[in-house]
């Protein structure tokens, strides 16, 4: 965005005048008139914030300002601080408790150190809610990291895109609503800040991806043919095989890695086939074209030899839980797969720690393994190995709860079975996911797979963009 705002041929100031003018009409639009604090750093998100006072001020709105530190003579902030006519008051936590709203605009998307203690005392005695330029002073814009105190906002109001920051946790936490404003800043520009390059970064919503939809002539063997290896824990794969028969697969096989889980999967969805061991038999037929390895199963050396040989078959393969544990430590080992489903701890295991940026540490794993990965959490990061990324933020509490992974991993390997692309596949099964969930106490991974109907019907019926 800051090198958006440099390339564009619209002048800072004009662009300043729109940023603050969609903060007001932002404040307008929520809150009743009220007493106004306008809290203004020194950079150009203060600036902002003054021409948000003055725009307010005007409408009729009690309105204070009160200066961390004054803005630099000659540039944009001092222009639009010079225009404020208003009262300035000390920049005290007396005055922020006075108020019935403060609009912080004391730092920008890019903080380069945590907002200082006493202005995030400041900032903390707000005696209403606090409407926030851009992002919450002391978040960082990139990660979703607070540095250092972050006093949380009812409202965001940034421009042009939204930052990734504003959908990562803690960040989207501390962001409230957020209200995306268009200032002029011309697309142009926005393509010019990006270096030449496409996008890489995403919001993940329909319009980023799109579901395959079932031809009038179709039928199931076209629609791919998913096996679902399972063992140990026979629950999570056929929570897995029943989320891949939701997600559209035109057949689902549980492939039992021992006699007792075929006995178990014997007993279960009329819809499932149940194939006896050893698994890998199945790899001799090519029409079983996705397959969903971890489930269920132990993480031992039968079923890394499962994975090797279902690598070495060339199948489209979703890599999940006892997969994951058994390629501790050995990222190279799953070059060949698909998609790999890691929560926290999955990933640290076989990568490394994650660190203070997620979208980073995904783009990196996903290049050094040739394979798409789902960093899966709150704030799930999808990377794909050409850099792409996209954050989910759909995603409500109830789904963390045991087996909704199971149904991921299921539901992820339906759409490879149909022929999407390892990226959009996995971006789409992680907002259906989200989309599927109840909100609300009481919450099973049964539950979510009731949803996947509604929310395939709603994610088909979007046509709106990313």
């Amino acid at each position: 965005m800051a090198r958006a705002d440099a390339a564009s041929a619209v002048p800072v100031e004009q662009l300043m005048e729109a940023a603050g003018r969609a903060v007001a009409r932002a404040a307008a639009a929520r809150f009743r008139p009220c007493r106004v604090l306008v809290l203004a750093g020194p950079g150009n998100n203060g600036g902002d914030g003054y021409v948000a006072a003055r725009r307010l001020h005007e409408a009729g709105w009690p309105v204070a300002v009160a200066a961390m530190a004054p803005p630099g003579p000659g540039g944009p902030a001092a222009d639009a601080a010079g225009r404020w006519a208003g009262p300035v008051v000390p920049f005290a936590p007396e005055e922020a408790a006075r108020a019935g709203l403060v609009i912080d605009a004391l730092l920008g998307a890019a903080p380069a150190r945590p907002l200082a203690p006493g202005a995030a005392a400041v900032l903390r005695a707000a005696g209403g809610p606090v409407l926030a330029v851009d992002v919450p002073s002391g978040l960082d814009g990139l990660s979703g990291e607070a540095l250092g105190d972050v006093a949380a906002a009812a409202v965001t109001v940034t421009f042009a895109r939204l930052k990734p920051g504003h959908l990562l946790l803690p960040g989207r936490a501390l962001c409230g609503e957020l209200v995306l404003a268009d200032i002029g800043l011309p697309v142009e520009a926005l393509a010019r800040g990006l270096a030449g390059e496409e996008p890489r970064s995403f919001r993940n919503a329909p319009g980023l991806w799109r579901l395959p939809a079932p031809e009038a002539d179709a039928h199931k063997y076209r629609r791919g043919h998913v096996v679902v290896a399972g063992g140990a824990m026979p629950g999570a794969a056929r929570l897995a095989a029943s989320a891949a028969r939701r997600a559209g697969a035109g057949l689902v096989t549980l492939a039992a890695t021992s006699p007792e889980a075929a006995r178990v999967f014997a007993s279960g969805e009329p819809g499932i086939i149940v194939a006896d061991p050893p698994a890998k038999a199945l790899l001799a037929d090519g029409r079983r074209n996705a397959w969903v390895i971890g489930p269920g199963l132990a993480p031992d050396g039968e079923t890394r030899r499962l994975l090797d040989a279902a690598i070495w078959a060339g199948r489209s393969i979703v890599v999940d839980a006892g997969a994951l544990a058994a390629s501790a430590g050995q990222p190279d080992a799953l070059r060949g797969a698909a998609v790999l489903t890691p929560h926290a701890g999955e990933f640290t295991r076989i990568f490394g720690e994650i660190g203070p940026d997620r979208v980073a540490a995904a783009r990196a794993a996903a290049w050094r393994t040739g394979v798409v990965v789902v960093l899966k959490g709150p704030d799930t990061v999808i990377a794909a190995p050409d850099g792409r990324a996209a954050i989910n933020h759909n995603a409500p509490p109830s789904l963390a709860t045991a087996g909704t992974g199971d149904v991921l991993a299921g539901t992820l390997g339906g759409l490879l079975a149909q022929g999407m692309a390892p990226f959009e596949a996995a971006c789409a099964a992680v907002w259906l996911q989200g989309a599927a969930a109840p909100q609300g106490p009481g919450v099973v991974a049964e539950d979510v797979l009731a949803g996947l109907p509604a929310a395939l019907r709603a994610a088909m019926g979007t046509t709106g963009g990313a």
